[in-house]
């Protein structure tokens, strides 16, 4: 699983704009900021997912999930029919 993760994950944005910026501002502080944003980006995610899973029953949130992912798909598929 660990493969397959790496792999899908393999050239996504974050990435090539974190080594963009590793070879305009050096190693040491691209690490530090991007781990650090990271960490807070997740830590978000995860008290703001436990909150909602405390007062939302799971068949809503899955529920909210699923139209939310389709108003991005959506969205995205209006923004490339008017490119």
């Amino acid at each position: 699983m660990t493969v397959v993760f790496f792999l899908a994950e393999l050239g996504d944005k974050t990435m090539l704009a974190t080594i963009t910026l590793a070879t305009e501002h050096g190693i040491l502080g691209t690490w530090l900021g991007s781990t650090v944003g990271m960490v807070l980006a997740d830590t978000l995610a995860i008290v703001v997912g436990r909150r909602l899973g405390a007062r939302l029953p799971e068949r809503a949130i899955r529920i909210g999930a699923a139209l939310l992912f389709f108003a991005f798909a959506l969205w995205m598929f209006v923004e490339a029919a008017s490119a």
